[in-house]
C-alpha cells in the first residue's frame, strides 16, 4: 500500500462504435444533391453515481469518516448525508461507523472518534480516500503510515475540528467535511465499488416487515417504512434518530456475513480489537422495497470492489439513494 506523508503520531492516520475501414469508404454525394439535416445526437443518459445509483451526481472526492456509535455520542450528526454506511464491531462487543461521504457533503459530522484495524482493509476499494478520525493505538500507527489513504485526522488539521457544547468528551469532537476535504485536494474521487441499481426491485425475496443483527454488544432493528421508502434503524430497542431531525434510515441495508476475529491490538482495558474480513466470499441479506434477498458476497481484493449476486448468479440492485453496509458475524469473536 502506498505511503502517506506529514504523518503525525496522532495519525496526524477502495463500448466505442465500430467504424468504417480504409476500404469501406463511402460514395460521394453529387453536387447537386441536397443533403438532409443531420439529426440530432442522441442525449446522453445521465450517469448513475456509483455509490448511490442517483443520476446526474458528479464523481467529486471521497471522504471517510469514523463516528461513534452508542448511545453516548448520539444523536450523530451529519450521516443522513452520507452515500455508504458501514457498521463494524469494535471492542467489548459494541459497534462503530465509518461513514463514506462523495455526492454530498454536510456543514457538520460526529461525533469523530478513532480508527481501527479494519477500516485499513475496506477503505482500498475507494482508491485513496481521505479519511477523518480522532486518534489511533500507538502500535497501529506504522500500519495506518502504508495505508492508502489522506491522513486528516484532528492531529492532521486541527483547524477542520471543533468541540461542541452540550456534549461531554470524547463524544463532543465534531468535523467539518469541506475542511477535511481542502486538505486532502487529490483524495480519489468516487469510482465503482461493486454496487448496482435500479428503480425496480428483483423477482423473488421474503416479504419482511423488519430485521434484526447481533453483536456481542448490540442489536439492530431495520423496520421497513412504506410512506418514507426505506428502512428505518432503531439500536438496542431504541429509535436510531439523527441530529438534524428524524430517524436515521436508509433505502438499502446490506448484511453482510463475514468473518470476525481477534487482531493483534486490544485497548487499555484489555480488550481485543477485531479484526473483520472483507476480502474473500460470503452470504448476506439484502434489504429494500420491505422484502430480504438472500445474496452472495465476493470481493477478490482489498482495491477491488465488493459484488453482491443472487441465487440465479445475477447482480442484486441495490434501491437508490443512501446504502449501509452492516458487517456481522454469525459467529463473532468474544469481546
Amino acid at each position: 500500500m502506498r505511503a502517506v506523508t506529514g504523518f503525525t503520531l496522532a495519525l496526524g492516520v477502495v463500448l466505442a462504435g465500430a467504424g468504417c475501414s480504409s476500404d469501406d469508404e463511402p460514395a460521394k454525394q453529387p453536387l447537386a444533391a441536397t443533403s438532409s439535416p443531420s439529426p440530432s445526437p442522441s442525449p446522453t443518459p445521465p450517469s448513475e453515481h456509483p455509490f448511490t445509483g442517483r443520476e446526474g451526481s458528479a464523481l467529486k472526492p471521497v471522504l471517510a469518516v469514523k463516528i461513534e456509535n452508542t448511545p453516548a455520542g448520539k444523536p450523530q450528526m451529519g450521516l443522513r448525508s452520507a452515500d455508504i454506511v458501514y457498521v463494524e464491531q469494535v471492542e467489548g462487543g459494541l459497534t462503530r461507523l465509518m461513514a463514506i461521504f462523495s455526492s454530498k457533503l454536510p456543514a457538520q459530522v460526529g461525533p469523530v472518534r478513532s480508527a481501527r484495524i479494519s477500516d485499513l482493509h475496506i477503505l482500498p476499494m475507494f482508491g485513496k480516500p481521505a479519511l477523518g478520525y480522532s486518534g489511533v493505538q500507538t502500535r497501529m500507527i506504522p500500519f495506518v503510515q502504508q495505508a492508502s489513504l489522506y491522513d486528516v485526522s484532528d492531529s492532521a488539521v486541527p483547524s477542520a475540528y471543533s468541540r461542541v457544547s452540550g456534549r461531554v468528551a470524547p463524544y463532543n469532537l465534531f468535523a467539518s467535511p469541506k475542511k477535511l476535504l481542502a486538505k486532502a485536494s487529490k483524495a480519489s474521487k468516487a469510482q465503482d465499488v461493486g454496487f448496482t441499481f435500479s428503480d425496480e426491485a428483483p423477482e423473488g425475496g421474503t416479504a419482511k416487515k423488519s430485521f434484526s443483527v447481533k453483536y456481542p454488544a448490540a442489536r439492530f432493528t431495520f423496520t421497513w417504512s412504506a410512506s418514507q421508502k426505506r428502512w428505518l434503524i432503531a439500536q438496542d430497542g431504541a429509535k436510531d434518530m439523527a441530529a438534524e431531525g428524524g430517524q436515521q434510515g436508509a433505502p438499502t441495508i446490506v448484511v453482510q456475513w463475514v468473518k470476525t476475529d481477534r487482531s493483534q491490538f486490544h485497548d487499555f482495558h484489555g480488550s481485543y480489537t477485531p479484526l473483520v474480513h472483507t476480502v474473500g466470499k460470503g452470504k448476506g441479506v439484502v434489504l429494500r422495497d420491505g422484502k430480504a434477498y438472500d445474496v452472495s458476497w465476493s470481493r477478490s481484493s482489498e482495491e477491488g470492489g465488493t459484488t453482491y449476486t443472487t441465487a440465479d448468479g445475477e447482480p442484486m440492485p441495490f434501491s437508490r439513494g443512501q446504502v449501509w453496509v452492516v458487517l456481522a458475524s454469525k459467529k463473532p469473536v468474544s469481546p
